[in-house]
């Protein structure tokens, strides 16, 4: 996989048309993407291990990628339940799911609206409400940045989603990796997509309601989602777990793709034992 994207398939979802792939065989396990990325932004190392273990289907989110906008709102309760409709025209019943940054908040009103749905749940790099504990004012301006080419675009978000150390010594790294993203999304729909997460009025207080046995993952030089966010969540959620990766940043997957994949496989196949 690494290197080479398949092409990727497309399904009517409601209103929309969206863009998905599907790796591997074994369980199902629905990835959820964060704020303004495409489905091939996931590590292709993660991917790889977790595909060996694995059903994994990755999908572009409303308006993202190769997703068509179609004609409802931009809200993180349209796209849970966009996810939800997603996995029924894939005839999918319940799976595992695992959601990135804005994917968590997906993830989190998914399994309160769609309990059944959600087998157990991976939140990496999670809020329950941007408000709870926010980034600062100056990493949000980068963040809904739109502006520049795609290299200077993607400077700054390197900037944003790694520790300034790790950075200096894994560009060339990085550069690989992102180089294989050829999709693109209309700064219009990134717009939206931002405005929905500032207009979602979280689950924070909805967090006890929770069925599903939750692992958070956080990297404790995260400046997106700060780990506060999860430290928070983890007292909170039923039974939950935490994982906290040193030096990590927004990024740890890329980081440490390895011992994220373990961390997710062991969690899962727990479940299957």
């Amino acid at each position: 996989m690494e290197g080479c994207v398949s092409p990727a398939s497309k399904i009517r979802v409601n209103d929309m048309e969206m863009a998905y792939r599907i790796h591997g065989h074994g369980p199902p396990l629905i990835m959820i993407m964060g704020f303004s990325g495409t489905m091939d932004l996931w590590d292709p190392a993660m991917l790889d291990a977790l595909s060996a273990r694995f059903t994994v289907i990755v999908f572009d989110n409303r308006g993202m990628g190769g997703t068509t906008a179609g004609e409802k709102d931009f809200s993180i309760e349209r796209f849970a339940d966009d996810t939800a409709e997603f996995m029924d025209a894939l005839q999918i019943s319940h799976a595992f799911v695992l959601g990135w940054s804005m994917g968590t908040e997906v993830a989190l009103e998914l399994a309160l609206r769609h309990p059944r749905k959600v087998d157990k749940l991976v939140l990496y790099a999670a809020d329950c409400s941007m408000k709870a504990f926010p980034p600062s004012h100056d990493v949000l301006e980068k963040l809904y940045d739109t502006s520049g080419t795609p290299q200077e675009r993607g400077k700054r978000e390197f900037g944003l989603m790694f520790p300034p150390e790790w950075l200096k010594t894994h560009g060339e790294y990085l550069q690989k990796i992102f180089s294989r993203s050829t999709e693109t999304s209309l700064p219009r729909n990134i717009k939206r997509q931002g405005d929905a997460m500032e207009n979602w009025k979280g689950c924070c207080d909805r967090l006890h309601q929770m069925r599903v046995e939750t692992l958070l993952i956080t990297g404790t030089e995260d400046v997106l989602t700060p780990p506060q966010n999860s430290y928070w969540m983890a007292d909170r959620i039923p039974g939950a777990s935490l994982v906290k990766f040193e030096n990590g940043g927004h990024g740890v997957m890329y980081q440490f793709p390895e011992k994220f994949s373990e961390t997710v496989i062991k969690f899962l196949e727990d479940h299957l034992k």
